[in-house]
């Protein structure tokens, strides 16, 4: 995703997982570097590369919010119970794919199966369930609005105490996996699924949505 100009710029690396690499000057309108543009053929893709601090910031901004934990997971399950993925149980149902994630042995080779080397557009793929909801999983994760805990939680009662007895991290919920998620590194691209990430990180392969109260 960087290019060689990029590349022989970074001298660190995480020792276990090496793809993971410190990319100077990436940001959401340089994904992937100070050489690329978010004008340049990407205004259909998702934001990437924002903290939770800016999606917060930004939601707030635009007068919603990002949603819970448990808000996002309903409405990914489409208002049904027992679905692993948003539309049911079978990842390919028919044979099709339904979501972008890493096609091919990982982390070496990704054959783009489903269309996609890396991101996707916000609406590939069919409206994955009747809320008229594309790509709630696979191609980014989203962050969310609860701080992280080991067990799911039905409300967000651990709003304001981080780092609290109950929560001793300070990082925030992020859901849905993404294009990098294979079932034999991260089988998170499931509704139930989940991770977490402080919440002044950014990544090439993490963004977020927006929700919105309903009126009356």
């Amino acid at each position: 995703m960087i290019s060689e100009k990029i590349k022989a710029g970074i001298k660190q690396q995480v020792a276990a997982v090496p793809w993971w690499l410190p990319v100077h000057g990436a940001d959401w309108r340089h994904p992937e570097g100070n050489d690329t543009d978010i004008h340049q053929g990407r205004m259909q893709l998702p934001v990437v590369q924002v903290s939770w601090n800016d999606a917060h910031a930004y939601c707030k901004w635009r007068g919603g919010r990002l949603p819970t934990e448990a808000e996002w997971e309903y409405a990914s399950r489409g208002g049904k119970e027992d679905r692993l993925f948003p539309w049911g149980n079978l990842f390919m149902p028919k044979g099709q794919h339904r979501a972008n994630i890493w096609q091919g042995k990982f982390p070496k080779e990704n054959n783009a199966d489903d269309g996609y080397m890396w991101l996707a557009p916000v609406d590939a793929f069919d409206a994955q369930n009747k809320y008229g909801l594309y790509n709630m999983i696979g191609n980014a994760w989203e962050w969310v609005n609860d701080w992280w805990t080991i067990h799911h939680s039905k409300t967000s009662r651990i709003l304001n105490n981080p780092t609290g007895p109950q929560n001793p991290t300070p990082d925030k919920v992020k859901k849905g996996g993404s294009y990098m998620c294979h079932p034999s590194y991260c089988y998170r691209y499931r509704n139930a699924a989940r991770s977490q990430n402080s919440a002044d990180s950014a990544a090439s392969n993490l963004g977020f949505r927006c929700a919105v109260d309903a009126r009356e």
